[in-house]
């Protein structure tokens, strides 16, 4: 196995399955295919298309589908792990993307969290219009320059840049990356914390497991918005050191001190045996057991805007789950 550059807060070896996990694993998604409804998807909206060409003064936050946002702070247009492929390996996306790759505005910057193809769409970003200066985690960027893409920053855990008074820091996460059989672990992963002074401080977690880092990000940080990914969790026993469970979610959420809960990771790609109801189901009843305020968390819908006035949500309508 090809030597690993970057690991995990405590040692922990996510990805690190043998043959024995997978073909355990194979034989249970058999069994469980019999018995769920693997085509649920989340629905979606039809985007308002005119707010988002042409704001450049109110925050807001769009989801486009499973990790890739379109966030608008400080006059910048920013995309989170752009992938806008309809197809993951053989299987085809659930649900199309929230807002076509040919709707979308100008964009200047494009986060990434770490390399895995679901997070990761070199086809879609180079469709995307704009500027696009990348920020990519550290040990990336080469591959992304082979690939002819021009501008891109590294960074590492805990490393800050400032563009147009927007702050972005690359923060820590519980996860792993490989392309290829030959990159395991060669560039790092994360999260992603946005700072500005004219709207609210928005956390994006990228893929994590949970880990003690959560609370490390919320001594650090303020932070008003948390998008947490809820899905790709199942089987547990096989996940759990890379992705967490909905009920993990809102514990990170809780270790954040975060104000409100946006879920993502779920409902447009299926990456292991949850359902979107099931996450959905398993959300909700923990947030009632935690007696989380049912206005804490924001269930966006495939397209849908989040929108804030002075750092608070101005569109506030939660849901109870999929229509």
């Amino acid at each position: 196995m090809p030597k690993s550059r970057f690991g995990n807060l405590d040692a922990i070896r996510a990805g690190a399955a043998g043959k024995d996990q997978f073909a355990r694993w194979r034989q249970e998604r058999l069994q469980k295919m019999r018995n769920k409804g693997y085509q649920e998807c989340v629905p979606n909206v039809k985007p308002d298309l005119s707010f988002l060409h042409h704001n450049r003064q109110e925050p807001s936050v769009t989801w486009i589908g499973h990790s890739t946002f379109l966030l608008q702070m400080g006059g910048l247009n920013i995309v989170t792990d752009p992938v806008w492929a309809r197809r993951m390996a053989l299987q085809k996306r659930l649900a199309p993307p929230g807002v076509e790759l040919s709707d979308m505005p100008s964009v200047d910057l494009v986060l990434v969290s770490h390399s895995h193809y679901d997070h990761l769409h070199f086809g879609s970003l180079r469709r995307l219009r704009g500027p696009k200066r990348l920020y990519v985690p550290a040990g990336l960027k080469r591959k992304m320059a082979v690939r002819g893409f021009g501008e891109v920053h590294e960074m590492h855990w805990w490393e800050n840049c400032t563009v147009h008074g927007v702050k972005f820091t690359f923060v820590p996460a519980q996860h792993w990356t490989r392309r290829n059989p030959w990159d395991m672990n060669n560039s790092h992963w994360g999260g992603w914390v946005m700072e500005s002074h004219q709207g609210p401080t928005i956390y994006f977690a990228g893929d994590s497991g949970y880990f003690r880092g959560f609370e490390e990000i919320g001594r650090r940080f303020k932070i008003d918005v948390a998008l947490m990914p809820i899905g790709a969790y199942d089987p547990e026993w096989f996940m759990a050191a890379q992705h967490v469970s909905p009920e993990e979610a809102l514990k990170a959420y809780q270790d954040l001190k975060a104000d409100i809960f946006v879920p993502m990771h779920y409902g447009a790609f299926k990456l292991s045996d949850d359902t979107p109801m099931e996450a959905l189901e398993r959300l909700e009843a923990e947030r009632a057991r935690l007696g989380i305020p049912q206005e804490k968390i924001f269930l966006l819908q495939h397209g849908e805007t989040m929108r804030f006035s002075r750092g608070h949500v101005i569109d506030n309508e939660a849901k109870d789950g999929l229509d």
